[in-house]
Parts: C-alpha cells; structure tokens; sequence
C-alpha cells in the first residue's frame, strides 16, 4: 500500500467499503439503524449517514457495521483496488 496516502484517503477509503456492502445488499440507512438496534446499538439513520459519508467512526462500529452486514471477507487485494482509485 503507497505510504503517501492521507487520513481523508483512508477515510475515503472507510466510506466506499460501507457503501458498496450496502449497495449489495441492497440495504438503507434506515435497515441498518435497525440491524444495530437488534445488536444492542443506538445509531439513527442520519448519524450513521453521516459517519459513513465522512468515513469518521470508532472501529467498534465498524466492525458492528460489517457484522449486521454480514461480510464475510474483505480482502486486500479489493482494498488496494479502491485505494488506486482514490488517487486516479
């Protein structure tokens, strides 16, 4: 992974990974408010619309997020295909 990437990179890099399981699972801000709910976690669809556009979250949340979403993998080589395109 280049080492010259920001934290607005990184951040950029957070929100497109969230994004793009949402978009497979075809699942809103809302369903995921409700899905965290489920587990015990308070998050309203805006906040989590916000977080998740800014990239900015605890990595509790994150790792929250990704197992409401059920991921199964997230693996590097799709990560450093969202990181070259970042710095296109």
């Amino acid at each position: 992974m280049p080492e010259n990437n920001s934290v607005t990179d990184y951040r950029e890099l957070i929100s497109r990974i969230i994004k793009s399981e949402m978009s497979k699972r075809k699942i809103r801000y809302e369903d995921l408010s409700q899905l965290l709910a489920a587990h015990g976690t308070v998050q309203s669809s805006a906040n989590l619309r916000n977080k998740i556009n800014r990239g900015i979250m605890g990595a509790d949340l994150f790792i929250q997020l990704f197992l409401v979403l059920n991921v199964k993998q997230l693996d590097r080589d799709s990560i450093l295909e969202i990181v070259s395109s970042l710095n296109d």
